[in-house]
C-alpha cells in the first residue's frame, strides 16, 4: 500500500489511473470533507447530499483519466466543478428548483451589502441554507463559483436577466436576515 500523504495531485492522479487503490483512499479522505461543503452549499437534506456525493466520487473517479493537470489546486477545482453540476442535476430532476416570480411589491427596497463582520462563518452559510432554492443556487454559483450570469443562465436553462434579478433579490433577503439576526443578537447583548 502507497502512501500519498507526501505526493503531488499528478502522482495521486496517476496512482488511481494505474489502478492503485490506496489512491483513490487518499484523495477521497483528502476531499470528502470540503466537497461535501462544496454540495451542502445546493443540496439541504442529509440523504440527498450522500447521494450526490456518491454519484459526484463515481463520476470524479470514473472520468479521471480525462482530468487535465494545470497546476496546483487544479484537481481540487475539476472535483468542485463535478459535485457543483451533479448538485444542480439533482435540483433539476428532483423539480424542487423554482424560481420566484417577479412582482410589482417584490420591489428592490434594499441593496446594501450585508455587514456579515461578527457573524460566524457557520450562521452566514446556514442563512444561505435558508433561503429558497432558486435564490440559494444562483447566489452559490454567482458568489463562490464565480460564474458570470450569462453562464449562470446557460448552465440553468434562464435568462440572463432573470439570473441578475434572481441573484438581487437573493442578496436583499440575505442582507434582510443578517440584519435581523444581528439585531438580535445586538438586542441580547446588551440584555446581558
Amino acid at each position: 500500500m502507497t502512501d500519498y500523504s507526501q505526493s503531488t495531485e499528478q502522482e495521486i492522479v496517476s496512482g488511481i489511473v494505474s489502478g492503485d487503490i490506496s489512491a483513490k483512499k487518499y484523495l477521497y479522505c483528502q476531499s470528502a470533507r470540503y466537497l461535501t461543503g462544496v454540495c451542502a452549499r445546493y443540496v439541504i437534506d442529509p440523504e440527498d447530499i450522500r447521494d450526490v456525493m456518491q454519484e459526484s466520487f463515481l463520476r470524479i473517479f470514473s472520468a479521471i483519466g480525462s482530468f487535465q493537470y494545470r497546476g496546483a489546486g487544479s484537481l481540487k477545482a475539476w472535483m468542485t466543478r463535478i459535485v457543483v453540476n451533479e448538485a444542480l442535476k439533482h435540483i433539476k430532476s428532483t423539480c424542487r428548483f423554482e424560481l420566484i416570480p417577479l412582482t410589482p411589491d417584490s420591489g428592490d427596497i434594499m441593496d446594501d451589502e450585508p455587514d456579515i463582520e461578527g457573524i460566524p462563518l457557520s450562521e452566514l452559510h446556514g442563512m444561505i441554507r435558508e433561503l429558497p432554492v432558486g435564490y440559494r443556487t444562483i447566489l452559490n454559483l454567482y458568489v463562490f463559483e464565480e460564474k458570470s450570469h450569462k453562464e449562470i443562465a446557460r448552465m440553468l436553462n434562464i435568462k440572463e436577466s432573470t439570473s441578475a434579478s434572481q441573484f438581487h433579490r437573493a442578496k436583499n433577503l440575505l442582507a434582510e436576515r443578517i440584519k435581523k439576526s444581528h439585531n438580535i443578537n445586538m438586542s441580547i447583548a446588551y440584555e446581558r
